[in-house]
């Protein structure tokens, strides 16, 4: 398939970055189910084993502030993420509502040229039925004679 018979999404998702394609991999995973059921696992899993499993030897005792700090972490990289995605959508909102918009230019000039053609192909047919008429008149087959 050449260039000219790529989609507009087929265009735009070739020219993609390594870093635009990762932050959209990364958006999809985190804002789906598994994401956010793997990650209840993983912060009930954490507190478990933090206080019964190593209860008194614990690496991150109740209140879990090592748990916090790596919360606190992940919520900035994927507000990062986040909006690194989102100023994506709205380059590809704006490219798509610009090809909108110069299709429907170029078929507002079609129809345009089209009803100029509608037009005269009208007025041709008004000359045509006003020959007929003046040819199928009295006066005139009395002057033919």
């Amino acid at each position: 398939m050449t260039a000219a018979q790529k989609t507009w999404h087929e265009q735009h998702k070739a020219s993609l970055t390594s870093g635009q394609r990762a932050a959209d991999i990364l958006r999809n995973g985190m804002g789906s189910w598994p994401f956010v059921g793997g990650f209840i696992g993983f912060m009930i899993i954490w507190s478990v084993i933090n206080t019964w499993a190593l209860a008194a030897k614990a690496w991150d005792p109740y209140p879990y502030i090592l748990l916090n700090l790596l919360l606190s972490m992940l919520a900035g990289l994927q507000g990062a993420i986040l909006l690194i995605a989102a100023k994506r959508q709205d380059a590809i909102a704006a490219a798509m509502a610009q090809h909108d918009f110069d299709t429907n230019t170029r078929a507002k000039e079609e129809i345009e040229l089209l009803i100029t053609i509608n037009r005269e192909q009208l007025d041709l047919l008004k000359e045509l039925k006003n020959l007929a008429s003046a040819e199928g008149s009295p006066n005139h087959q009395r002057s033919a004679s």
